[in-house]
This record gives C-alpha cells, structure tokens and sequence, in this order.
C-alpha cells in the first residue's frame, strides 16, 4: 500500500511520525491532511532518506532547489558540489534535470548523496535517449520508451516526478486560438506538444494515465502534475490554456487518489503580484486543496541577474496565499546554468520567502525564531543574532568587515544607536516613577 492508503486506514507510519516530529504537530494532523490528498510525503519505497518532509496544508513551506548537468557541463562533480551547498543552506527536496552525459549514472550518483527527496522529469530523458541513443527525433520517441524511462528512474528510487498531463489535443485547440507574446516555455511541455502535433495523438501522459498511475503506485512514487503551459511572461498570465490546463490537472487529481497515488500540482511561473493570490485560490479550488508548487513566481519578467531576487518576492506572497512548495529560483534564470554559488543565493532568498510566507500562515517556529531575533537585537547580543541568521557566515563576515564599535553597538550608529538611547531614556523614565 502506498502512504496515502495507509493513512486513509488510520495507520500512523514511521513516515508520518518523522515528518510530524519536523513540524512539531500531532501525528494525526499529518495523517488527516495525507488521507484527505492535502499533504504528501515524498518518498519512494526503495529510497532510504535521512531528511524527510511533508508538504502542504498546515505545514511549513518547503523549498526545492534544482540541479543537474547540460550538454555543455557534463560534470556530475560540480553537481555534487551544488547539491552539498543546496542542503546547507536548507534545501528540503532536490531534482535532478540532467541533460548531459550517462543521464542514468548521473542520476543515481546524486540518488547515493541526496538524503532528501529527489524529483526528476522523465520526459527530458526519455528525449534526449531518443536523439542521442536512438538516432531519432524527439518526435518520434515511442510511448513504450517514454514509461521505460519512468520504470528505470521509478527503480532507481526517484520519489517524486513531474510529469506533463495537462495537456491534451482539447488545451492545444486553446492554445492555438490564442496569441501569446512567448508561447510555452516549459521544457517538457514543449517536448510533449511537438510530439502531439507531430504525430497527432493525444498526449501519452494524459491517454495511459492509468498506466502511470500503476508504476506510480507500486513505488509510492508523488506525481507533480507540471504546468505544461505556465505564462512564461506577465503578459500571458491567467489566460485561458493556462486555467484549462488547470481544471484538467484538478480531474486527473481525483483519479490519482482513487488508485492511493499522491499528487502535486505545478503552477506558475510570470504572473504579476495582484495575480498570485488569485492563481493560489484558483488551484486550491480545481485541484481540491492537493499541495500546489510553484516556480518562483516571478511578478516582473525585467531583471535578469536578479530573478532569486523576483522570485523570493513572489513566492513570499504565494506562501502567504496558501502555496505549500517553492521551487528557487538563481541569479542565473535565463541567463546561464547556475554555479554553485549561485544556487546557494538561490536556495537562500527562496527560504526567505517560504519564511515570511510561514509567518503569515501562523506557523509556531517561524514566529519564535522571529521573536528570538528581535530579542537579540534588543540585547545587542551580536553573536546570538549571527547564530539565528538564515545565513550566519555571511552575517559574521558583515559585522567583522564593520569593526566591532567599543560600545558593542554596529559601525552604522556607534553611540547614537537607537536601541542604547532609548534604554537609557527608559531608565530615567522609571527612576522617576513615571508609567
């Protein structure tokens, strides 16, 4: 039985009693959200994690950091090396979008370091395989190869893939009829459209969902239902293929949980910022309170080089709305593959935002942590504000490269610092006796 059955049963898992214990809540609030489809724990049958997770309702939001290789950059080393600084600094879940070099290889080397739920997206390989190992066209890969992909990666112990089921022959119709300024930009969506318009054959994700659905519950494998046709700028936002795309992903939902398959879907993506409440709700409703994950989003679409940066704006927003799962964003966002410094500014700027998002959510340790900060600074205790920092080397290097001020406060006030000045103000308001 996968976890969701189980959870439908009453039975309190190992799984379950880790992840409450994360969360610091009762077993039993993570067993209801995993009956009812609103939290999955990402975990393959034949993976052994040390760092689980749940994601969605009730919970803190999670972060996902991607990594992997291109057809340029092969090195799986420098791939490690992202890997090992993604969960320094808080990585919750990792996926592996390798598209250069031994994709299998590559895969399970990350498989062997990645202690925390690793996501994959089948249909990139199952592509490439066809171009490189079959000497075909992505057009002509064969249903059969696409699921023996998702068989190999299912085997291999990926715990959570995204796949691109929204789009059917009906969504392109839509897709057609209306003019967008950028198209589809999902790599895998576009992928799965050519081969629909190719062959003119319904989306082999969509037609043998059954099919799916079976290898998905024989591993316990979470399908993240992607986003196809997400806006890929904010002119395209909300539109019609968008939503379609949407209410399909909420049908195939229910059909998921029928078969005990827990499900994430994907949203967007570009959407301006008076936009993303709206497209939280929106899913929460089609989709029936299933986990919703989302890139970024990104409100502007103008500031390469600094889209960690739009999308931390965004998904704080989106967390506050109710989204349960940010994937990070990096300096590098249509410009270049990351580096490894660049996923650590990533994955920290998406921890932000899922932080702020947390406090609005009402989440317990978000507002301790908050609270243990303030009296930090209130104390003018500077190694304890260090220690509570999302990112305390680079708060040590900041306070060194200052100068540390005699009076203990920082080099921007010395002695006129605000907090010193009011205390002693408040010690000679009390020693006159004055409220």
């Amino acid at each position: 039985m996968t976890q969701k059955q189980r959870a439908e049963k009453g039975e309190i898992t190992e799984e379950i009693i880790v992840c409450a214990k994360n969360e610091r809540l009762p077993s039993e609030v993570i067993l209801e959200g995993l009956s009812k489809g609103e939290i999955v724990i990402c975990k393959n049958k034949k993976s052994k994690l040390s760092k689980l997770c749940a994601i969605g309702k009730g919970l803190k939001t999670k972060v996902n950091v991607n990594i992997g290789t291109s057809k340029d950059r092969p090195n799986v080393e420098e791939e490690l090396r992202k890997l090992e600084v993604a969960l320094k600094y808080g990585a919750d879940t990792i996926m592996d979008l390798s598209t250069g070099g031994d994709l299998d290889e590559i895969r399970r080397i990350i498989r062997e370091n990645c202690p925390v739920p690793l996501g994959t997206v089948p249909i990139y390989q199952a592509a490439i395989e066809a171009v490189e190992k079959y000497h075909k066209s992505i057009v002509e890969m064969k249903v059969s190869e696409i699921f023996k992909v998702i068989q190999k990666q299912a085997e291999d112990g990926v715990d959570f893939m995204t796949v691109h089921c929204g789009i059917t022959l009906e969504t392109l119709q839509r897709l057609k009829n209306k003019e967008r300024v950028m198209g589809v930009v999902s790599r895998g969506g576009s992928f799965i459209i050519e081969w629909m318009v190719y062959n003119q054959k319904e989306n082999p994700f969509y037609e043998y969902f059954d099919e799916l659905l079976e290898i998905a519950a024989t591993y316990d494998i979470t399908l993240s239902l992607g986003d196809g046709i997400r806006p890929g700028c904010l002119a395209d936002a909300t539109d019609g293929p968008q939503i379609q795309e949407l209410i399909i992903l909420g049908e195939l939902t229910l059909r998921a949980w029928e078969k005990g398959v827990q499900v994430m879907i994907e949203g967007p993506g570009h959407i301006p910022l008076d936009q993303i409440e709206t497209n939280v709700k929106l899913q929460k409703k089609l989709c029936h309170g299933a986990p919703f994950y989302v890139l970024g989003p990104l409100p502007t679409d103008i500031a390469p080089g600094y889209d960690h940066l739009v999308g931390a704006i965004g998904g704080a927003l989106a967390a506050a709305a109710g989204a349960d799962f940010l994937c990070y964003l990096t300096p590098a966002e249509h410009l270049r593959l990351p580096t490894v410094e660049d996923v650590k500014e990533g994955v920290i700027a998406s921890k932000i935002a899922a932080h702020i998002g947390d406090l609005v959510k009402g989440i317990n340790s978000a507002w301790k942590w908050d609270l243990e900060m303030a009296k930090a600074r209130a104390s003018l205790d500077w190694e304890t504000q260090i220690n509570l920092s999302i990112d305390p080397e680079k708060a040590r290097k900041y306070r060194l490269e200052g100068g540390i001020s005699k009076s203990k406060t920082c080099t921007m006030c010395g002695d006129y610092c605000a907090i010193k000045v009011f205390k002693s103000a408040l010690k000679m308001l009390k020693g006159k006796g004055q409220p």
